[in-house]
């Protein structure tokens, strides 16, 4: 157990006498943050990474007794973070200034990724349907997009919209599962562009094994994409946008995870990556690496982060979807306009 883990765990009575929690479910029950600033929980890897360590900053737990938190998206005007309980089967709503969480939606159809387009609206992958929808400002819900060349899409898993006003997802090819009780996949992992004049829907990056989290650099020059199944390790790839905006070139590898399991990510204003992280207590929490692809820094957390967004009044309070709960950390740099 590692000592970050150890020292949020609480052990009264007999328990204390001898007993090591090593469950990442105990540890969850009992975490309480860190009575220690700067927090130890935020680590340094590298140099370039100690100012986005705030000394007065920790951890906090601002929701729990989730099944599986993913897709976290914030709406600043309402100061509200939304989110997906995935296998709950429905995205829920935290509020800022009163700290209660209650449910958004109810029936979900098994919502993953969520983002906002440029005009606020709510963005969502919907695995249930195979589909991309629009919450439109009266609440209701249109479909941009569910097939492609004739085919239903496989399992729509995290989305972002450009400047342009493009929308951008993955389509990993995951196949069925229990909750979702869903068709077999029909189609490659695809990365989809869908034009925001037309609603025409492009391969934007083909054939990736397991594409995951994307995300767009700063200037919106480069996308990152994680490659889920890639052997034998997880891979972050990085792609040109070229085209004005429409199509991707030049793929290749920017950072290979290792141990790690890398999911869903955003981009802060200088161009680093904050990634969600896991694969066991070592691993657990969220992986900052730089535009140069090195891991500058890490933030542990007794759960395995799926997601993450930058949230807030000032943007900068880095708000992670991890498994059964939600964390949030004030960071030293905010999230960049396009993520």
């Amino acid at each position: 157990m590692s000592e970050i883990v150890s020292r949020r765990l609480v052990l009264t009575g007999a328990a204390a006498a001898g007993a090591v929690l090593t469950t990442a479910r105990n540890a969850r029950a009992a975490w309480e943050p860190s009575q220690r600033l700067p927090d130890p929980a935020v680590e340094i890897l590298d140099p370039s990474f100690a100012k986005y360590r705030l000394s007065l900053a920790a951890i906090e737990r601002i929701a729990t007794g989730l099944r599986w938190a993913e897709g976290p998206v914030w709406f600043g005007d309402m100061d509200m973070l939304l989110f997906s309980d995935v296998t709950n089967d429905r995205i829920m709503r935290w509020e800022a200034g009163t700290g209660r969480l209650s449910v958004f939606r109810q029936g979900s159809s098994f919502a993953n990724g969520n983002t906002r387009d440029r005009e606020g609206r709510l963005l969502t992958c919907q695995h249930q349907t195979r589909s991309v929808t629009r919450t439109e400002h009266d609440g209701s819900l249109t479909t941009l997009l569910d097939r492609f060349d004739g085919k239903p899409l496989n399992s729509p898993n995290d989305i972002v919209c450009r400047l342009d006003g493009s929308v951008w997802f993955t389509d990993p090819a995951f196949g069925p599962n229990p909750y979702e009780r869903m068709a077999a996949p029909e189609l490659p992992g695809n990365v989809y562009r869908i034009d925001p004049a037309t609603g025409r829907a492009t391969v934007a990056v083909a054939g990736i094994n397991g594409p995951n989290g994307l995300a767009f650099s700063p200037d919106e020059s480069k996308l990152y994409v994680i490659e889920a199944r890639a052997e034998p390790n997880r891979l972050i790839r990085v792609y040109d946008v070229v085209d004005s905006g429409r199509a991707t070139a030049n793929g290749r590898v920017f950072f290979d995870c290792g141990k790690g399991t890398a999911d869903g990510f955003r981009v802060d204003a200088d161009g680093n990556l904050w990634c969600g992280w896991g694969m066991g207590e070592a691993e657990d929490g969220v992986v900052i690496i730089s535009p140069q692809g090195k891991m500058i820094g890490r933030i542990r957390l007794p759960e395995r982060c799926a997601n993450l967004c930058f949230g807030g009044r000032g943007r900068n309070r880095l708000l992670m979807t991890s498994t059964r709960s939600v964390y949030a950390l004030y960071v030293g740099v905010q999230g960049a306009v396009a993520c």
